[in-house]
């Protein structure tokens, strides 16, 4: 029997619940980028990028292609930077619904 699609969803968003692949794919948001770009974005060991980036390759959220001795990274599709993007305007939406109440709650304060 066929995994669910709630059960997917669910390991799509665990793989997305990482910040360090967060940020990866961030970065590829600009554009593809070898692995040593992304180190020099990223305070981590190589070795820890790469676990990480084989993740997001498992996940099927990014590709690598090779090239002689350098290894480029790039999205997957570009339906990953549109849920990158969707996640970013939530948030936002997020954020200023939060100032709002702030607001609200420092008018009412103000008002005693």
């Amino acid at each position: 029997m066929p995994r669910p699609l709630y059960e997917a969803k669910a390991e799509l968003f665990r793989t997305l619940g990482h910040p360090v692949r967060v940020r990866i794919l961030e970065l590829l948001l600009a554009g593809p980028r070898p692995v040593r770009e992304l180190l020099a974005d990223l305070d981590l060991e190589p070795s820890n990028l790469s676990q990480q980036l084989a993740v997001l390759r498992r996940a099927r959220l990014v590709t690598s292609t090779r090239e002689g001795a350098t290894v480029t990274y790039a999205l997957s599709a570009p339906n990953v930077a549109e849920l990158m993007l969707a996640a970013r305007e939530l948030l936002t939406s997020v954020i200023l619904g939060q100032e709002e109440l702030l607001a609200d709650l420092r008018s009412e304060l103000g008002a005693r």
